[in-house]
């Protein structure tokens, strides 16, 4: 019996670098398992949509598909978007079984791929104790998922950054201009940003923008394609595959 074809829901984005973005994701993960089957799939703006390509699979005989978001916070996406338009699609095809993997974050692995942008940004290790980092995610809503924000920043200032501060694009507090220029008011030498944010687009844009007005000494890139994602992926599907609990199925 083949194994569970890998469905990556990604959000989707009028900006074309996100979907090639996506693309290049399942590329690594393909890379990192041969023999695997990982499918893109969009909620909007990009095609395919996640409903066509479980049609696709299912009129190929498929029967069993884990769906991961592509999300690294359980926000209104994860526990009420991907959830219904899976149900729907599996309305249409009995005899498939789809299981939805969890977010991505938090996770270590997400932390080692933020430390991996920053350092191919020109920062070096030695530069820890000197540098404030503000962690710059999209953001949210969802108090949950502005908490864990909050706790991963606290957790990764444990690690020997002088200091580690949250940021957000949109509906919370503070932007990401605000926390640069909060850390230079206390007095820390070098500040960076880390854009806690998968693909390019229009938030991760203003995040970029926000730390250029601000004077940031250093900003990385988007975790993209990162080697750390692409086996965090791999991770929340074996978790998926494993678990006894089908989570979706007609």
């Amino acid at each position: 019996m083949s194994a569970p074809t890998l469905l990556l829901v990604a959000h989707g984005s009028r900006d074309p670098r996100h979907a090639a973005t996506v693309d290049a994701l399942c590329a690594r993960v393909r890379s990192l398992r041969p023999g695997l089957r990982v499918e893109p799939s969009f909620l909007e703006f990009n095609a395919p949509r996640v409903g066509q390509v479980v049609d696709r699979l299912a009129a190929e005989g498929a029967d069993e598909v884990i769906a991961l978001p592509l999300l690294l916070t359980r926000a209104f996406h994860a526990k009420a978007d991907i959830p219904a338009v899976l149900r729907e699609a599996t309305a249409r095809h009995p005899r498939l079984t789809v299981r939805q993997a969890d977010v991505l974050g938090p996770s270590p692995l997400l932390v080692e791929a933020l430390e991996h942008r920053l350092y191919e940004a020109g920062l070096r290790p030695g530069d820890r104790h000197r540098t404030g980092v503000v962690l710059a995610s999209a953001g949210s809503t969802d108090p949950e998922a502005i908490a864990v924000i909050a706790e991963i920043a606290r957790e990764w200032r444990h690690t020997g950054w002088c200091a580690v501060r949250p940021a957000f694009a949109s509906a919370s507090l503070p932007r990401t201009e605000d926390a640069v220029r909060a850390l230079r008011a206390e007095g820390v030498e070098r500040v960076a940003v880390a854009p806690y944010v998968i693909a390019p687009g229009r938030l991760p844009d203003r995040i970029a923008h926000g730390a250029e007005a601000a004077g940031a000494d250093t900003l990385a890139d988007v975790l993209g394609p990162a080697p750390e994602l692409a086996r965090l992926l791999l991770t929340r599907y074996d978790e998926a595959r494993t678990a006894r609990r089908v989570l979706l199925t007609a």
